[in-house]
């Protein structure tokens, strides 16, 4: 009597194929493709979000807007006052134009057309007379014209020394 036996080589890719289909197949059966991201970077930490509130590129409904401007943010990252925030989005976003708005208010006039851009940290750390701030809600909004079409929220928090 022989026995077949497979290589633990051949097993192990079997297993990896499995893996990749099954992968597939319940990517397909969601149905919701994922939203475009928004990234922001303080030296090497990173967070990464996805929109708080999107419509797959068609705008908010002026009714939701406030309601997605004041959500708090779960994606948290450390700045000290002399560091450098990269602020990042996907091609799609850049594609529209995107802005940063400040604790629900908007901060820029005219929308920004690259995947990235860079803006030290005290821009958003300091308060009117020159006192400092811990926290800082920024918002990064994608823009189609006048309509907004998504917001990811991020928190910047003073670092402690």
């Amino acid at each position: 009597m022989t026995v077949a036996f497979i290589s633990g080589r051949a097993r192990r890719a079997g297993v990896a194929l499995g893996a990749v289909s099954a992968g597939l197949l319940v990517l397909s059966a969601c149905g919701e493709k994922p939203t475009p991201l928004a990234t922001v970077t303080v030296g090497s930490d990173s967070v990464h979000a996805e929109a708080t509130c999107y419509n797959d590129g068609k705008p908010i409904k002026e009714s939701e807007i406030q309601k997605c401007l004041d959500k708090k943010s779960g994606k948290t990252i450390e700045v000290a006052l002399d560091d450098r925030i990269r602020f990042g989005v996907d091609p799609e976003i850049a594609e529209n134009g995107w802005t940063l708005f400040i604790g629900g208010q908007q901060a820029e006039q005219e929308p920004f057309k690259k995947t990235y851009r860079t803006i030290p940290a005290n821009a958003f750390l300091s308060g009117q007379a020159g006192e400092t701030t811990n926290t800082a809600q920024i918002s990064i909004v994608e823009t189609t014209g006048k309509k907004l079409t998504g917001i990811w929220h991020f928190e910047l928090k003073k670092a402690t020394s």
